[in-house]
């Protein structure tokens, strides 16, 4: 769960703290959930499990990987609600309902390049910052190859099947291995969100090197977040990173930090994804059910290693919303009314699947 809030309290309708949409809306509903339980004294025939945990961003070791390694016998269960997902509100109406799926798993790298220290007034071949930009500015610029799964491809189809013509020409395109090349650049430069989910991503976010202006520095460094599609293999997708480099004064170290364990992606013909896709059409009605790639990281990936099936839901939102006031914002916030709705969503999901028929 993402926590540290900066600013906190409700205001003009609105929940606002950091944490707020990441993921403290879930927190709330899901808590509501067990009270509404134990209040309505409802029957189940299925246990219903909360689990709330801290560390989720980065630090998972006191959080779901001591759960998952030291009380799995405690949280174990067929199916699993959590992040990942939204309502997407566009001119006041709900045009589509994602659910997450799967997601991308984070396998860092930092690239290392190395040569002769020197005075910075004499101009060298072998400079270990020169070097490093190069290799940053071809990574950056390599169109890794396209990947699709279950989640994807059933992703792309239902979103042509609700968008525009001209959009939804290029998200049939992405699922004929033969379209032009136009296409992915389209996305690459207008929809990035849409190229990163067809890809192993690789974005520069850190660079160290040198400490002086008159000073050459015999090592510079990068560090590149890198997000895996599911199957990716990280030895394969390495090796073609250094062929893409093609420098042998660079290093590519693969990072063991933030690192998950690699689980096939939830299933679409399950009780669950059912069930979501009848509360969905029962509250939205007209807006389709999109099964969703995520492209950051969850704790689903460690309980999805185990089997369990996991679904990512969330609040309504729109674009605008979440480009202004979304994760980890210092102006993160969440309409108070979506937190109601979020609620009666979720309760009445784990009805369709734990209250007896």
């Amino acid at each position: 769960m993402a926590g540290g809030s900066v600013r906190g309290g409700a205001e003009d309708g609105f929940v606002w703290g950091r944490g707020t949409n990441d993921d403290k809306d879930k927190l709330v509903s899901h808590l509501m959930i067990m009270l509404l339980v134990k209040r309505s004294g409802v029957t189940l025939d299925r246990d219903l499990i909360f689990l709330a945990e801290s560390g989720e961003e980065g630090t998972t070791g006191p959080g779901i990987d001591f759960m998952v390694n030291e009380h799995f016998d405690a949280i174990d269960a067929e199916f699993a609600l959590t992040e990942g997902g939204a309502v997407v509100i566009d001119g006041g109406k709900a045009t589509a309902v994602r659910i997450s799926t799967t997601e991308k798993l984070p396998r860092g790298a930092r690239l290392v390049a190395t040569g002769t220290s020197g005075h910075g007034s004499i101009p060298r071949q072998d400079n270990a910052v020169v070097h490093l930009a190069e290799a940053v500015a071809k990574v950056s610029a390599w169109t890794t190859p396209l990947s699709l799964n279950d989640t994807t491809r059933t992703y792309f189809e239902r979103l042509a099947a609700i968008s525009p013509p001209d959009r939804a020409a290029r998200y049939r395109a992405v699922l004929n291995p033969k379209h032009p090349a136009a296409v992915e650049q389209y996305l690459a430069e207008h929809e990035q969100q849409h190229y990163s989910m067809l890809r192993t991503s690789v974005v520069p976010t850190i660079l160290k090197a040198g400490f002086r202006i008159n000073v050459i520095p015999s090592e510079a460094e990068a560090t590149l977040d890198i997000r895996m599609t599911p199957g990716e293999d990280p030895d394969r997708f390495f090796t073609a990173m250094a062929k893409v480099i093609g420098d042998p004064s660079v290093k590519i170290v693969p990072t063991t930090d933030n690192r998950r364990p690699a689980g096939p992606p939830s299933g679409l013909n399950t009780d669950m994804f059912h069930a979501l896709e009848t509360v969905s059409k029962r509250m939205y009605p007209g807006a389709p059910t999109l099964p969703v790639m995520m492209t950051g990281a969850t704790d689903m990936a460690q309980l999805r290693a185990k089997g369990m099936q996991c679904y990512g839901i969330g609040a309504e939102t729109t674009d605008e919303e979440f480009a202004q006031h979304g994760a980890h914002s210092d102006v993160e916030r969440v309409a108070e009314s979506t937190v109601y709705k979020l609620a009666e969503f979720t309760w009445s999901a784990v009805m369709e699947v734990a209250a007896p028929k």
